[in-house]
């Protein structure tokens, strides 16, 4: 109580020494100086909250005289009062008190101009925080923003926000313009309390003349606070993170800007210039520094000329060549669709780049078209084709430019402005425009392969008869006309028709010039009016025979006729359900570019048909679709098929579709049989193998669980398992409808409802679970537990009929301790076990064990062996599965004795094995990979584990047509795996022994030999990934074109030379056929690093030249411009090749583990000067851009998810270095150029991704970056960071007030 008392006696003295001063006319300096030593005698923090609350009041309004005005500036100016605090008091006070006291205001707009521009010291008075605290609740701040953080920065930003606003409502009232402003749900200039009407002041005319000057004057301030420096850089602040608020604020400045009169008779400030200040286009520029070595890297490091100077347009997009041709490999599926994944890197080049989309379009248009140019003169092989190269030119390119527009389309909706919506619109969409006039240019690129050149034409062809005015009324015209004689098409005419049916853009473009070549005059005669075709099928013709052959070789052109197709699949008749579905399988998806995402889409929802309305049996209703299923599934069963569903992203959706048809047909009874209306007769064994042998295919099921996953990061290479297949499908059940969720994600969504909308597990089929299990433990460990067991009869029935011309009992007693002789002798089939599918599956591993240990010990021949393997495929055609995963998991446990291929017991390699071998060293010679030790020279005998000799000797007597083709796609791969997982020479032998079989594949076999080179040896891995940089950066290489590039990196995929031998493969075309087959792929993150860091001291090795002068500095004899440029070009290289070999788990693992080691770690090699400068840039660049394809540069796919526990993990470690927490052994310089680097790169090109980082560290990060005076940096760091940030900013602007 003591201490009120006092307070309030110091209080009543201050007020009383005021009056006394006033009254006496005392001098204010004199009045200060009094004041400042009565108030640290009574010990009061200067300056004072409560004396700036005592001396507005005394002024409002009982002492509004010039002496009490003076009296509060010389307070201010000594600091004994807070003048922001002073500032907020007075605008509740005197702004609604304007009109009767236009003198006080006057006085306040000149306080304001006079303390609310230098924040400087106000940040830095002892009690800021207090001031800051007594401003929000003068003003009521957090309760009007509602923010959620409120610390001192924050309220010092809401306060310049405040002030403006209040300025903006004054001047709007005293014109009369409040009524054209939206609804408030705020106003700010109202009295507080009982003011006085009027005390003396100005009256009359004077009084009017003096408020139009204020109010001229206010609209003069609003425009200064968006022009100075301090301020206007705050109020950015504020548009950033208080939208809503920023937006209601921009539309009563609007108002004014149109309508104040004020401000039209303002000589400082005018309509256009306020307009122009809250602009989106407005920036404010940061305060200009001279220039030196480093801050000039910074500029071309963030500028888009830095990329794309002295480099050809080519080489700015080599990841998405990369990543196009990656998706060529048939080796594995992915369950993430190419849309996305080529969105994502369009995505994160246009922004790391800064490209139009001009550029952006026309790049990925190219690199596609590169893509179907590599297939020119291909190689014969089980490997996908033209077809998968045409469907991602024409039909995933083109969807993936669809989604990047109605994504920019969708956003700019919510834009303040309209007419910038409009205008975003116009532009994207022109911006494809342009860049498929381009695109013309490019005459070599768009050349049409051989198999479309017909297409092509009557692409062409269509184009012409628009332009000439013709009606041809039936596509029976271009069915019939050789189109050769009417006009010549190119790629350039299907990727135009491709964007005209996604409604990309309208038949205008037939008019574009050299598009059309030249016009049709009348339509040659002799074409019928009606023959088989899609316009008679949609006039009503019935699919008889004739019509289902024309619909199949023709590719339907709307998604109209798909729809009908499809209707007919579910309603029609038993012979129309098979009718419609070999439609759907035929040209339709092939080749039906302009509508193929339909296609795959009604194929997986006819795989799971809807339960008829009157069905009630007992058996699954998919039992009466068996014939439509089995058409399905022998129609997708084609590699290009299956790579084609994977490339739209349907692999989760197949296998949900898939899974029920194993299980309902699986515990079928295999004397349930259906014929077709060819007279062909298709059994429960049949649908079951054609369904169980595609879903196999969509994951690696002969690879040990242990490849799936590494430490706690995502699965790392092959992560497909029936559940994760599940998981992935089930998740897309799920569309969030956000506005950020990609488009492509709601497509597949609607697709999974369609198909089932209910989620699937493992669990939901029993016959299928059982089996998996079962296949895990076969694959884990021995067989064991078969003696007295349910399976032992299914067995010795098994086996009885795979060797029934051998003398059983010798054979059966050793192998399964039955001494059962009975059995019969003939080769009836019709003799076999008659059992569901699933119950001879589960007895396939122990027959194959018992064979394969009676050859073993010498009781049952090769021969006999393969051949009784091959019956009970034969029988069973899904038991080859069975076979593929028990030879592949006895192989790894390398118990079994290598046997002789000798030609007698086992087929002989000798013929062709050393030009096999020679084959093999001229690919690796063509990369610059030398592996000695494995070509020391093969000699005989030649052997191989007794499981891989059974294996390659079973597939070898499989025929290669199109029944077969299906199963050995299956067990193609697996074989592959399996030998080049044996000791070297295994792979060379096996690939001879096929040579033999299949000559017309020889070169494929012969590559795909030479790729296991590559997993006996990690040295061979470094060296070619090597020459994927040498040749990509075109660095003293004499095999590859020293201009490097795409061309150089890639080529020109497979082919042949004169002497129909193999052609060297460019480095990146074999990486990218290699790395699948790398166990530990971990060790590519260390090597690509080192890698990297080599490159680019090669680089700059043209010189030791140090930068000479600020407009052409060199290094050596190259621009500081062009080393950075091919820097640049090494790392995003580097992030590709990492990306693609390992997915988001071995970015995830760079970033949070290796990095991280490699600045703590000392190297030798430390060359300092600029040479270290560019190593840190191009671990930044490099860093970005794995973080940008691993993430994305959004939040609209669901990867985005992970991107802030890593990012923000390895923000901490920067933050943790930067402020002396952890010792770091690399360069100083390299490690400074990595952190600006890497941070300028994310602010200026992710910006969503700092507003994921922990507000503290962010603020320990800017802490560190002023003490290496980047104070520049630290405020961008801080100004990106969000609400929670928003303060530390606010305040490091206001301290950056010189």
């Amino acid at each position: 109580m003591a201490v009120s008392l006092g307070t309030l006696r110091l209080w009543d003295s201050v007020l009383e020494l005021t009056k006394k001063s006033q009254d006496k006319g005392s001098d204010p300096m004199i009045w200060a100086i009094h004041l400042s030593s009565q108030l640290n005698s009574a010990g009061v923090s200067l300056p004072s909250p409560e004396l700036a609350n005592l001396l507005v009041s005394h002024i409002c309004w009982d002492n509004n005289n010039p002496i009490s005005w003076k009296f509060l500036e010389k307070a201010l100016i000594f600091n004994i009062v807070p003048p922001l605090l002073v500032l907020a008091l007075l605008s509740t006070r005197v702004i609604p008190m304007r009109h009767t006291q236009p003198a006080a205001f006057r006085l306040y707009m000149e306080l304001l101009k006079r303390h609310a521009f230098k924040l400087k010291p106000h940040v830095e008075f002892k009690n800021y925080e207090v001031i800051m605290n007594s401003i929000d609740i003068v003003l009521n701040l957090s309760q009007i923003f509602g923010t959620k953080v409120n610390d001192p920065g924050s309220v010092l930003l809401e306060f310049i926000v405040a002030v403006v606003w209040q300025l903006v409502e004054a001047a709007l009232g005293d014109e009369g313009l409040l009524e054209l402003t939206k609804e408030r749900t705020h106003i700010w200039n109202v009295p507080q309390d009982m003011e006085i009407e009027d005390s003396g002041g100005y009256g009359g005319k004077r009084n009017e003349i003096l408020q139009s000057r204020n109010t001229v004057m206010a609209v003069e301030l609003i425009g200064l606070f968006l022009q100075s420096k301090i301020t206007s850089r705050i109020l950015l602040l504020a548009r950033r993170n208080m939208p809503t608020h920023w937006r209601s604020l921009i539309q009563d400045i609007e108002v004014l800007a149109v309508n104040s009169s004020a401000l039209r008779n303002s000589k400082v400030m005018t309509p256009e210039t306020l307009l122009q200040l809250i602009s989106d286009d407005h920036k404010v520029a940061p305060e200009g520094k001279k220039a030196n070595y480093l801050q000039e890297i910074h500029t071309i490091m963030s500028s888009s000329a830095g990329i794309s100077h002295k480099v050809s347009g080519s080489s700015l997009w080599i990841p998405i060549d990369l990543a196009l041709e990656d998706a060529m490999d048939g080796s594995q599926v992915d369950t993430t669709s190419a849309i996305e994944i080529i969105t994502r890197h369009v995505k994160a080049l246009q922004a790391l780049h800064g490209s139009s989309w001009h550029e952006c379009f026309l790049g990925l248009w190219m690199a596609a078209l590169r893509l179907v140019q590599r297939e020119r003169d291909p190689i014969e092989g089980p490997m996908p084709r033209l077809d998968t190269r045409l469907c991602m030119l024409l039909s995933i390119t083109t969807l993936v430019v669809s989604d990047l527009i109605e994504d920019e389309e969708s956003l700019s909706q919510n834009n303040i402005n309209c007419q910038i919506t409009q205008t975003c619109k116009e532009n994207r969409r022109m911006e494809l425009v342009s860049s498929l006039q381009s695109l013309g240019d490019y005459q070599s690129l768009l050349t049409p392969p051989q198999a479309v050149i017909a297409a092509a034409n009557q692409a062409a062809a269509r184009a012409m008869t628009i332009i000439s005015g013709i009606n041809v009324g039936s596509s029976a015209y271009f069915d019939l006309v050789n189109m050769k004689d009417i006009a010549a098409g190119n790629l350039h005419h299907l990727i135009v028709e491709a964007c005209i049916a996604r409604n990309l853009l309208d038949t205008s473009a037939y008019y574009w010039p050299g598009y059309a070549t030249d016009r049709i005059n009348q339509i040659p005669h002799g074409v019928p009016a009606q023959v088989p075709g899609w316009s008679t099928f949609m006039k009503g013709a019935p699919l008889t025979p004739v019509m289902t052959n024309a619909l199949v070789s023709e590719p339907a052109s709307s998604l109209a006729e798909l729809e009908k197709v499809f209707e007919i699949a579910v309603n029609g008749s038993d012979d129309d359900k098979i009718a419609a579905a070999t439609i759907l399988c035929g040209a339709s998806l092939i080749r039906g570019w302009n509508v193929q995402e339909h296609s795959v889409y009604f194929i997986t929802r006819l795989l799971s048909p809807p339960l008829p309305a009157n069905y009630s049996g007992n058996d699954s209703h998919l039992i009466a679709y068996a014939p439509m299923l089995n058409v399905l599934l022998v129609g997708i069963a084609p590699i290009d098929c299956v790579q084609i569903f994977s490339l739209h992203g349907l692999v989760p959706h197949l296998a949900g579709s898939l899974m029920p048809i194993c299980e309902v047909f699986g515990s079928c009874v295999p004397n349930i049989s259906w014929t077709l209306t060819t007279g062909e007769e298709i059994s429960a064994y049949a649908v079951f193998s054609n369904a169980f042998a595609l879903l196999l295919k969509l994951w690696r099921f002969n690879h040990p669980p242990l490849e799936y996953g590494v430490g706690d990061v995502p699965p790392v290479g092959s992560q497909l398992t029936p559940e994760y297949l599940l998981l992935m499908r089930n998740s897309q059940l799920v569309s969030s409808g956000s506005l950020y969720e990609d488009r492509n994600r709601r497509r597949l969504s609607a697709v999974a409802k369609a198909s089932c909308p209910n989620p699937i597990f493992v669990d939901s089929f029993p016959k299928l679970k059982v089996w998996y299990r079962q296949h895990q433990a076969c694959l884990a460990s021995t067989l064991s537990g078969l003696v007295h067991s349910p399976v032992h009869q299914i067995v010795d029935s098994l086996l009885n009929m795979m060797f029934r011309k051998i003398n059983r009992n010798q054979l059966l007693n050793s192998v399964s301790g039955s001494s059962c002789s009975s059995g019969p002798g003939s080769d009836d089939t019709s003799l076999w076990p008659k059992l569901p599918a699933w119950d001879i599956l589960e007895a396939v591993p122990f027959v194959v064990d018992a064979a394969l240990t009676a050859c073993a010990h010498g009781r049952l021949s090769p021969r006999e062996l393969c051949t009784g393997l091959k019956d009970l495929a034969d029988f069973l055609p899904a038991s080859l599965a069975i076979i593929v995963s028990y030879f592949s998991a006895e192989v790894s446990r390398g118990v079994w004795k290598p046997v002789f291929m000798n030609g007698s017991d086992w087929p002989s390699p000798a013929a062709n094995l050393s030009n096999v071998e020679e084959h093999i060293k001229n690919i690796l010679a063509a990369t610059n990979v030398n592996v000695p030790r494995l070509f020391a020279g093969i000699s005989s005998p030649f052997t191989l584990p007794l499981p891989l000799a059974a294996f390659v000797s079973v597939t070898i007597t499989y025929k290669l047509d199109k029944a077969s083709q299906r199963f050995l796609d299956l067990a193609g791969p697996a074989l592959e795996s399996l030998a080049a997982g044996c000791p070297w020479p295994c792979m060379p032998i096996v690939a001879s022994l096929w040579t033999q079989k299949a000559k017309k594949w020889s070169d494929f076999l012969v590559f795909s030999a030479s790729r296991t080179v590559f997993l006996h040896d990690n040295d061979a891995v470094y060296q070619l990934l090597k020459s994927c940089f040498t040749a990509t950066l075109g660095l003293n290489n004499s095999l590859v074109s020293t201009h490097g590039g795409v061309g150089a990196l890639l080529g020109h995929g497979f082919g042949s030379n004169f002497y129909g031998e193999i052609s060297p493969v460019a480095p990146g075309f074999l990486y990218l056929r290699v790395y699948r087959s790398i166990r530990d792929i971990m060790f590519l993150r260390e090597d690509i690093i080192s890698l990297l860091i080599q490159c680019v001291k090669d680089i700059a090795s043209s010189g030791a030249t140090t930068p000479k002068g600020k407009q052409e500095t060199k290094y050596g004899q190259l621009s500081l411009a062009t080393s950075l440029t091919k820097v640049k070009l090494a790392a995003q290289l580097a992030a590709s090749i990492l990306w693609i070999s390992g997915g988001q788990g071995l970015v995830q693992s760079l970033i949070n583990e290796t990095l991280p080691s490699w600045f703590i770690s000392a190297h030798r090699e430390e060359t300092g000067g600029p040479v270290s400068m560019l190593s840190g840039y191009a671990l930044g660049y490099f860093t970005v851009l794995c973080g940008a394809f691993a993430w994305g540069v959004d939040s609209s796919t669901s990867a985005s998810k992970w991107r802030p526990r890593f990012l923000g993990s390895h923000m901490d470690f920067l933050a943790s270095a930067l402020n002396g927490k952890i010792t770091l052994g690399c360069d100083p310089i390299t490690w400074h150029s990595y952190v600006t680097g890497f941070l300028n790169l994310m602010l200026g090109c992710m910006a969503d991704w700092v507003v994921e980082v922990d507000v503290e560290v962010l603020k320990r990060l800017s802490k560190g970056l002023r003490q290496w005076n980047e104070d520049e940096l630290a405020l961008k760091l801080l100004e990106s960071g969000g609400v929670g940030t928003m303060g530390a900013a606010a305040e490091l602007i206001a301290q950056t007030d010189s």
